[in-house]
Parts: structure tokens; sequence; C-alpha cells
């Protein structure tokens, strides 16, 4: 008999469902992708059905169903930080109150219900427990370091302990409201953000100001210590008893009330940026320093939404703490799900593990639903959507050449990636070497703000030519620097700008990926986790002897990556891309008929 472990996570933000069968990774998604809501929290049945569709599943062939936190736990965390406030704490309660009551504290029952009556083990590894499981069981280590950062689970805000063999152990905790996460989140907040969607536009944002803030946040905001712990001024932060981050002090400390959102940016914005981002990488180097000495462990793995930093990341790696890092890529809440199903497999049921020290267990995390092209051809018919149909060899030929002629690409292949990161299967498309690109994907393709950057899909073995990175980056979650070869210097005219104004300096040769600090989001594509997006960049070398392209998630602004090819064609047709590969089926723009479905996507997507 199949051991069959569903794994869930729900009703904080970014819900999902992983599928682990006699310890293989089948399946795993989020919600999001399904209901179109991003970072929704609601419970995942469309990633459940997915998930069992996938694995081949009935529901009551599940022998074990894991959640990836303790309810009451967290519930007890509530009422306690709720009393601790009152009454001042009242609207916060009463918002939060309902759900708990009638959904949160009742979820083995709904589960159960849920899954047609299932009968199996139900299991309950505390939050921080789900995220070290994420992060070390896929790992390639045989034991590893291990350190989890956050905004809050039940009561833990970040943890570190080690991985051995087919089990994890946390050995520290720190305990909310204490939390590098949620400082973080607080100056999302506080610049014009959206908080647990806007964090990496404030990572995005940082290197256009100076980080002269630092030392208030560490004189007033936080006593860092020398292992990494610290503790917070609660007297500057609202988020234990209001609805809101921060309140007045914070806003005297500082110099004004937060930025309203979709406002001008100041440099007063990019400034707070560069602070707490300078703030996050000292703490989280603090941390790793220290959980080195105490385990001697040559290797770190993380997860959290803090591992999600990937500037933070690169910076560990290039220290030197460790010989190796390895970051799950679905590093926040979705992730929990896998680890809570991972966790079950290996830790509650004793099943050995095996790592070679060389290749990870989440096959490049391609574990969302896929279309064949038979599939996809169906659709376009029934649409009567015009296209034309191609071998993969003809597609890449056709695509690639579109890209050397300055157009932009959606491209839609296999399975859909699972965490926040397009990894070449969900992603639009273009070519870096365009000093127009990343302005023209932004605000015409992307509708975003435009100081964001792009990350760069460049071979694995070419990866070294243009970054100062000597070690694979499937999961584009380590920012290197570019190589120095590469760099356009500015002039002394150049030198001179301030904030924004620095946003359209050429940085390098390939300047649409190169952020203004020289800095590149990398992602290394190699044969054997994607042969195909491989092959697509390895023809584009062939063509213009450059061996990277720029890829952003297939979405706009507020919307999740597309998961259908509906999604994808709506996608194409509401922004200004040239062409679609659904695929090995090619759409282009101007052969299609108007969109029947025209409203503006500003009305269906929440701007993040």
């Amino acid at each position: 008999m199949r051991t069959c472990i569903l794994g869930i996570s729900a009703f904080y933000h970014d819900s999902a469902a992983a599928a682990v069968v006699d310890g293989e990774i089948v399946a795993a998604a989020q919600e999001e992708r399904f209901t179109r809501k991003k970072h929704d929290h609601s419970f995942p049945h469309n990633a459940i059905s997915f998930c069992l569709r996938e694995a081949g599943l009935e529901p009551d062939e599940i022998t074990h169903v894991a959640f990836y936190d303790k309810p009451f736990l967290k519930f007890e965390r509530l009422l306690e930080t709720y009393i601790a406030f009152a009454p001042s704490g009242l609207p916060s309660f009463l918002k939060a109150m309902p759900l708990w009551l009638r959904e949160k504290l009742w979820m083995g029952d709904m589960i159960r219900k849920e899954l047609g009556g299932f009968q199996g083990e139900m299991l309950y590894p505390e939050h921080h427990q789900s995220h070290a499981a994420s992060a070390f069981f896929p790992s390639p280590y045989a034991e590893a370091a291990i350190i989890t950062m956050d905004g809050v689970g039940e009561w833990g805000t970040a943890s570190w302990g080690t991985g051995t063999g087919n089990g994890v152990r946390l050995c520290s905790e720190l305990h909310f409201p204490h939390s590098l996460g949620l400082l973080y989140s607080a100056f999302t907040y506080y610049t014009g953000f959206k908080v647990n969607s806007g964090e990496y536009k404030v990572m995005g944002l940082a290197p256009y100001g100076t980080p002269r803030y630092a030392d208030v946040i560490l004189d007033e905001l936080m006593d860092l210590k020398e292992d990494g712990s610290f503790r917070m001024n609660m007297k500057f932060f609202n988020y234990c008893q209001g609805l809101t981050m921060t309140g007045s002090r914070f806003d005297r400390l500082f110099g004004g009330p937060p930025r309203k959102p979709e406002t001008k940016l100041t440099q007063r914005d990019m400034d707070l940026a560069a602070s707490v981002q300078a703030v996050t990488e000292e703490v989280m180097l603090r941390t790793a320093r220290y959980v080195r000495r105490e385990t001697g462990m040559r290797h770190l793995c993380l997860a959290g939404g803090v591992a999600l930093n990937c500037v933070a990341n690169g910076i560990i790696l290039r220290e030197g703490i460790f010989d190796d890092i390895w970051i799950q890529p679905a590093a926040g809440d979705a992730g929990g799900a896998l680890g809570a199903a991972l966790f079950a497999w290996h830790q509650v049921l004793g099943n050995p593990r095996y790592a070679d020290g060389l290749h990870d267990f989440q096959d490049g995390s391609l574990l969302g639903p896929a279309w064949d092209t038979d599939s996809i051809e169906k659709w376009l018919l029934e649409q009567g959507y015009p296209y034309s149909r191609h071998s993969s060899e003809e597609t890449i030929d056709i695509v690639t050449d579109s890209l050397t002629g300055g157009d932009v690409v959606g491209w839609f292949q296999g399975r859909m990636e699972f965490g926040p990161r397009a990894l070449g299967n969900r992603s639009i498309i273009g070519d870096a070497r365009s000093p127009e690109m990343q302005s023209r994907m932004n605000l015409k393709i992307k509708y975003r703000e435009s100081f964001r950057p792009f990350a760069p899909s460049v071979l694995e073995e070419r990866a070294s030519d243009y970054f100062q990175l000597d070690r694979p980056s499937p999961y584009m979650l380590l920012v290197a620097p570019v190589q120095p070869s590469r760099r356009m210097e500015p002039t002394p005219e150049q030198e001179g700008l301030f904030g924004l104004e620095k946003l359209h300096v050429p940085r390098s040769d390939v300047p649409a990926i190169t952020h203004v600090d020289y800095s590149a989001r990398v992602q290394t594509v190699d044969r054997e986790r994607n042969p195909l997006y491989h092959s697509l960049i390895s023809e584009f070398e062939r063509k213009t002897g450059c061996g990277l392209i720029i890829n952003t998630s297939f979405n706009v602004r507020g919307e999740p990556i597309v998961c259908s090819p509906e999604d994808a064609y709506l996608c194409f047709m509401r922004t200004g891309m040239d062409m679609l590969a659904l695929g090995d089926c090619i759409l282009r723009k101007k052969e299609q008929p108007e969109l029947s479905d025209d409203r503006d996507w500003r009305k269906i997507y929440e701007l993040d």
C-alpha cells in the first residue's frame, strides 16, 4: 500500500497544497494560481484537487494530511496579544475572531469534510518545523544547518537548528513580537507598498537610496545582539494591537506620515528602503555566523519569507560563512505545505532520506499543472484564435528570431512553477542587450513601477562569464554582481545623479538586467532541470553571442502568475507583448481578434 501524504497551508496568506507519495514530491501549487486572487489565503480547494489529480489519487487513498502549523497555538498567541494590549486592540480582535471561531479552530473537521470524510491521520507540525523541513529535506545535503525567518508562525518568528539524515531539530527560536519579517513589513507599509506582497519592491528600491537611517533603526527600533537575536521597541509599532504596521512615534522618528500608495517616490523613501535592507542583511549575517559556530555544519538551508531576500542570501554566500547554501524556492507560507508533508514522511513516519550533495529533490520546482500542445491546440480551435503549430525546434527558432528583433514574448511551457518566481515555464522573456527593454517591459508589459529590475536567465555553463557567481542558482534566489569586464562606467554627469535619475543610465552590455548597483537576481538554467528553456537560450546565444535573456513572471502587476492557457492568452492580449508561445503553438498579437473580455485589468486585480 502506498503512503500518500497531502500537505496543506491556509488561512494566513499564500495558501497551497502539496502531494508526497512514498517520499516523492509529486505535485505542489498555490491556490492563487487557480482563483486568480494574489496571495489567496482561503482553503486551497483547487490546489488540493490538482495535487490529487496529478498524483492519480482519490481522496480515500490519502493516508495522512499534514497542516503547516498548530492552529490552537496560534490562537493562544492572538488571545494573549489582544489581552496584553487591551483595550486598544479591540478593533483588530473583533475583525479576526469570527473567522477563527467559524473555521480556523476546527481545521481538522474542515479538512476531513473537504476531503469527503477523510479518516486517516492528521498531523500538525509547528510553523517553523514546516519551514525547516521544506528547507532541509529537498536539499542536496546529508546534513546542514537550518535558519528560518518570517513574519510570525504560532509564536516563533525565526529559528535555527540542524538537519541530519531524516530528521530536523530546532535548537533556538525568536518569539513574537520581535520579528525581522515584521520589521521589513513595517517599512514596506511606511514606504507605501502592500504588506505581505510589496516587500520585494522595497528590496528593489534599496539600491537607489543610501542607508542613512540604518543607525536610527539599530539605535531606536531594535536592540540587535551579536548572535543575530534582537528585541524590538514596540512603542514604534502598531501591528500587535492595530490595523496598521506603524504608529505616530514611527512617523515622528522618520519625519512624516507613511507614503500614500501610488504617489511619487521621494529620496526619503529610497533611503528608508536602503536602510531596512542594510539592517536585514546585518541581522542575517550575524545569525549565519553564529549558527555556523554553534553547529559546525558546512552547509546552510534557508526558508521562511525572509529567505526570499535574495540580496541578503547572496551576501551570506559571498562572505564564505558556509561552503554552500540551499534556499527553498517556495520559501514563504506556500512552501509550508510541502514542508509539512515531508516532515510527516521523514520525521513522523521515520522513512530514510538519501542525499548525494549535488542534486536537490525539487525537480526544478516545476510541480504545478501542465498542458500539452494537443490540449492547447484543441482549446485554441474552440476559441477561434489564430495560431500556427510547429515542432519544438521550429518554435525555438521562431521565438529566438522574435527576441532578436526586439519583441517581447510570453513563454508558456510544461509544468507551472511552485513558489513566487517564474523559472522559464510561465515567463515573459526579452533581449537583455536592449537599453530600452527594462522601461518597456515595466511600463508597457507589466504595468509596474519603473524602478523595478528584471532578472536574467543565463545558461549555467556561461553564468561566470556574466556574473561573479561560482555555483548554480536555479531558483533565482541569489543576487550576484555583474562581472567588472561587462560593466559600463557612468560619465561624470551621470555620477552626480540621484534616486530614480539613475534608472536610465546603462550599467553593462546587458543593461536590461543590470541594477543600478551593478547587481542582478540570477537564474542559472541547466539541461537537466529545464531542457527546453536551456535549448531556447542556447539558440539565442548561437544567433546573438549572448547567453542570457530577460525572464520576468508571466503576469501583470497585482495578478498571480498565469496557470492555464486562458490565463496566458488574456494577459498576452491585455499587454504590449508581441508574441505568445503556448507549447508549440505560436500566436502573434497583430493576427488576434479584438479581445471580447476587454475589462481593464486594474479593475480585476488589486494593486500590490
